[in-house]
C-alpha cells in the first residue's frame, strides 16, 4: 500500500513531465522545472497578450519575459509586413522586376517630355522619399513640343514715332458710330465738324462749343429725385468725352468748360428749373460776348495802332484776331502790304490771303521753305496764339517758332495777339511733352502726284509725324497784345490771375 509521500511524489513527477514540454505564449517558448512547481493541484493557464511583460503562471509561480524582447520582436514583425507590402506594390507597377528602372530627375523628365514622353508616367519618382511612408511622385511639367516646320511671322513695323509715343491715344473719331446715347445731336455735329477741320481755330472751336452746350441745356430735363446743379454737371460729361474723342480740347475750350461748370454749381437748388436754364443760357451769351467778341475788338484796335504806312506785315497761317487787326488797320486808311507764310497740311494761310485780297490789300503768299527770302522785306511780324503759357512761351500752330526765330535773327519785332481766355497756368518747355498728333495721312498730297508716299505704311523704317503745334520761347516775342493792354510775355501769369479771379 502506497503511502501519502509516494502519491505526492508521483503527482509531482507527472506535472513536471508535462511542463517540460514547450509552452507557446504569443510566440514565446518557456520551460518549467521541477523546482518551480509547489502546488500539485495547479494547472497551466494561457494568458492573453499584454503590453510590457508576459507572465506564465504554473502551480502558483510565474516567469516574466522582458519588454525589450517583445518590442524588438514586434518591430521585426512590422518590418516584415512592410517589406511584403512594398514587394506586392512593386509587382503591380513594374512589369518586370528583373530590369530595374533608373530614378530620374525633374530636369531629365522635362527633357523627355519635350521629346514626346507622356507627362503622367507612373514610373517616374521623386528625389526624396521619407522612410516608412509612401509618397506620390512629384508631377513634372513637360516642356512644350517644338515644331520644326513652324513659320515665324515677322514683327510688324510700328508707324508711331517713339519719341511722341505718349501722344498716340485713341484714333480720332470721324463718324458718330458707337457714340453714347446721352450725347446731344448738336454735340455729335460739332465733333464731326472739328474732326474734319470744318471748324478750325481756337476761338471758333470755343464759341461753337459754348453754343452747343447752350442747346444741351435748353433741351435738358432734370430727372425725378435729382437737382439741376448736381445732375446737369454729370450730364455734360458724356458730351465732353465725345468732343475729346473727335479732337483734343483747346486751352480756351477748357477754360470755358470750367467756367460753365462753376456757373452750374452756383445755381440755387430751390430755383425753378426753367429760370435756372434761362440764366445759364444768358450767362453763356455774356461769356462769349465779353471774353471773345469784345476782347477781339479791343485787341484789334490796339494792335492796329502798331501798323504804320509803308509797313510790310508778315504773318503765319491764319489767325482770326490777326485777320481782324489787319482789316481794322486797312479800314483806318493805313496803306501797308501783307506777306502770308503758310505750311502743310492745312494750308490755312490760303483762306487769309484770299480774304485780304478780296478786301483790296496787297498780299504775297509763300510757304515756309521761303521764309528766309520773304523775311528780308518784312518790317513787323504779327502772330496768333493757340495758348500763352505761364512761363511766357507761345503755343501755336506748328511753324510759328521758325517764323519767330527768323524774325529775331533779322531784328524784326514779333507781336502776338491773344485773348486772356487762352492764358493758362501750365508751363511748356518744349513741344514734345504736350501736343496734338494729327493723322499722318493728312500729310499726303492729293491727286496724281500722291504716288511717292501712297504706300508709306508698307515701307519699312518709314514713319510720318503730323504735329499740330509748337512752342516759341519768350525770348523771341517782343509784345503780347491782350484786352488788358500790351504787355511782355513775363506778365502772362499776372493777367491770367486777374482774368480768372474777375
Amino acid at each position: 500500500m502506497a503511502t501519502f509521500q509516494d502519491i505526492s511524489q508521483k503527482s509531482t513527477d507527472t506535472v513536471a513531465a508535462k511542463t517540460d514540454e514547450a509552452l507557446t505564449i504569443n510566440g514565446t517558448s518557456a520551460k518549467l522545472t521541477n523546482g518551480d512547481v509547489t502546488n500539485p493541484a495547479a494547472t497551466v493557464k494561457p494568458q492573453p497578450k499584454a503590453k510590457g511583460n508576459t507572465t506564465v503562471e504554473s502551480a502558483g509561480a510565474s516567469e516574466e519575459i522582458s519588454g525589450a524582447v517583445l518590442k524588438k520582436r514586434a518591430k521585426d514583425e512590422k518590418a516584415a509586413r512592410r517589406a511584403q507590402e512594398k514587394q506586392a506594390k512593386s509587382q503591380a507597377i513594374l512589369p518586370d522586376l528583373k530590369t530595374p528602372r533608373k530614378v530620374e530627375t525633374l530636369a531629365e523628365v522635362g527633357r523627355k517630355g519635350s521629346a514626346g514622353a507622356p507627362s503622367g508616367d507612373p514610373t517616374v519618382k521623386g528625389h526624396h522619399k521619407p522612410t516608412g511612408s509612401t509618397q506620390k511622385a512629384i508631377p513634372a511639367r513637360p516642356a512644350q513640343p517644338q515644331t520644326t516646320n513652324q513659320t515665324v511671322q515677322p514683327k510688324k513695323d510700328s508707324k508711331n514715332v517713339a519719341l511722341f509715343g505718349h501722344l498716340y491715344n485713341q484714333p480720332r473719331r470721324t463718324t458718330i458710330a458707337a457714340a453714347g446715347k446721352d450725347v446731344h445731336p448738336a454735340i455729335l455735329a460739332l465733333g464731326l465738324q472739328m474732326s474734319n477741320y470744318v471748324i478750325c481755330g481756337s476761338n471758333a472751336r470755343c464759341v461753337a462749343t459754348l453754343l452747343a452746350f447752350k442747346r444741351v441745356i435748353e433741351s435738358y430735363v432734370t430727372p425725378p429725385q435729382n437737382s439741376l446743379p448736381r445732375h446737369l454737371t454729370s450730364h455734360l460729361s458724356p458730351q465732353i468725352e465725345y468732343l475729346v474723342s473727335c479732337r483734343p480740347l483747346s486751352v480756351s475750350m477748357g477754360n470755358a468748360i470750367r467756367w460753365l461748370k462753376l456757373e452750374i454749381n452756383d445755381v440755387d437748388p430751390d430755383t425753378e428749373e426753367s429760370k435756372a436754364k434761362a440764366d445759364l443760357c444768358e450767362g453763356i451769351d455774356n461769356f462769349i460776348r465779353e471774353r471773345i467778341t469784345v476782347a477781339d475788338q479791343v485787341i484789334s484796335n490796339s494792335a492796329a495802332e502798331k501798323i504804320q504806312d509803308g509797313d510790310v506785315i508778315l504773318t503765319f497761317a491764319k489767325s482770326s484776331i490777326v485777320q481782324q487787326t489787319l482789316v481794322e488797320a486797312y479800314r483806318k486808311g493805313i496803306r501797308f502790304r501783307v506777306i502770308v507764310v503758310d505750311s502743310r497740311p492745312l494750308f490755312e494761310g490760303k483762306h487769309l490771303a484770299r480774304a485780304l485780297a478780296n478786301l483790296g490789300l496787297e498780299v504775297q503768299y509763300s510757304l515756309t521753305h521761303a521764309i528766309d527770302h520773304v523775311m528780308k522785306d518784312a518790317t513787323k511780324v504779327f502772330l496768333g496764339a493757340h495758348a500763352m503759357m505761364s512761363n511766357g512761351r507761345l503755343f501755336s500752330r506748328i511753324g510759328t517758332a521758325i517764323v519767330a526765330m527768323m524774325a529775331k535773327e533779322a531784328d524784326i519785332p514779333v507781336i502776338v495777339c491773344c485773348e486772356s481766355i487762352k492764358f493758362t497756368d501750365k508751363v511748356a518747355l518744349d513741344s514734345i511733352v504736350s501736343n496734338e498728333v494729327a493723322p499722318p495721312d493728312e500729310l499726303l498730297l492729293q491727286g496724281e502726284s500722291a504716288t511717292a508716299l501712297k504706300a508709306w505704311r508698307d515701307s519699312p523704317n518709314l514713319q510720318l509725324l503730323n504735329l499740330m503745334y509748337d512752342v516759341t520761347p519768350a525770348a523771341y516775342i517782343n509784345m503780347v497784345v491782350t484786352e488788358y493792354g500790351s504787355l511782355p510775355p513775363s506778365s502772362v501769369p499776372v493777367v491770367h490771375r486777374l482774368s480768372t479771379d474777375g
